[in-house]
């Protein structure tokens, strides 16, 4: 189907009015080219009750919510749809406190995972790799500022980083945490993240040396000795590392667990690489397209988030 979104808060309260024009909306968006049975994938069907499709073929009977974020929801999907766009709206991302209060919900656990189930629908699956020159650097979030230098402080997350150059600017970027600085956690980061023949743009830790072998052209600056900051030597990844920080002490008070903090860096990459998008409508429209793209996610699983590869990890963000 082609782009189809609101513009503003009118064009979105007029469009979405009812539960079926947002369930009418699902549907084109879950199956753009027409209804396929998740069973035997013929594609027909005819509606039941309002709120399913029968397979014309085999009689399996299926929910367009089925499978998705919404699934099992007892929640209108009006209310889903206007989380959606509230939540794409703010430019400075969105807080289950501020959620709670716009949508008057009850609780504020509520609104928390809500948001939750929004990030893990901000990465697209099968989404482009970074290409061209890409600076890499690592960084801690989190934790007390004193105690061991650099890569050896263990209170706080770590994280790397890739931003891709854009002339002067930033292009699109990628973010994960990662266990420690050894090769075995950075090189399948960037193989994860950047395609190959690009140009890899690094310091000199040794943890990536590897990356010449990997397909990749390695240009390594080293820092030490140098009159400029590391911020003016890799100046593109230090300035998403300095917007992150910002963004996790502003939005969220800093108040970011470890086992959640990939699921934050989602939502960060997602906002950052469409920060020059010029319709808020448009994000709303890449979220609840990915919404039902993604699998369902348990409460359970929120709480308690199965680990993350962290020697093999996979790039994060959307395009």
């Amino acid at each position: 189907m082609a782009e189809e979104y609101p513009r503003n808060l009118t064009e979105l309260e007029s469009n979405f009015s009812t539960e079926e024009a947002c369930r009418a909306y699902l549907v084109r968006l879950r199956w753009p080219d027409g209804f396929r049975c998740p069973r035997c994938g013929h594609g027909r069907s005819w509606p039941v009750r309002g709120v399913l499709l029968e397979c014309a073929s085999c009689g399996c009977q299926t929910s367009v919510t089925a499978g998705t974020i919404f699934q099992d929801t007892r929640t209108p999907l009006l209310l889903w749809f206007r989380a959606m766009w509230w939540v794409t709206t703010q430019k400075n991302g969105a807080s289950a406190l501020g959620l709670q209060r716009v949508l008057g919900l009850k609780s504020y656990e509520t609104a928390w995972t809500w948001l939750h189930k929004f990030r893990r629908a901000m990465v697209r699956p099968g989404r482009d790799l970074l290409t061209g020159r890409v600076e890499v650097d690592e960084c801690y979030v989190g934790g007390l500022e004193e105690g061991l230098p650099g890569r050896l402080n263990l209170q706080k997350a770590l994280l790397i980083v890739a931003a891709q150059e854009d002339g002067p600017g930033i292009g699109r970027i990628r973010m994960r945490q990662i266990i420690d600085a050894s090769a075995e956690s950075l090189v399948p980061f960037v193989q994860g993240s950047v395609a190959p023949g690009s140009v890899i743009h690094t310091d000199g830790w040794a943890g990536y040396l590897p990356l010449e072998g990997k397909g990749y052209q390695h240009d390594v600056t080293i820092l030490k000795g140098k009159k400029k900051t590391p911020s003016e030597l890799l100046p593109r990844v230090h300035r998403v590392i300095s917007l992150l920080k910002r963004w996790l002490m502003g939005t969220h008070q800093g108040a970011v667990s470890h086992k959640h903090l990939d699921y934050y860096l989602d939502e960060f990459t997602f906002r950052f690489n469409r920060r020059r998008s010029r319709s808020r409508g448009k994000l709303f429209f890449r979220l609840v397209q990915q919404a039902v793209a993604v699998e369902p996610v348990p409460l359970d699983r929120i709480l308690h988030p199965e680990a993350r590869p962290k020697k093999k990890p996979q790039s994060v963000g959307a395009t």
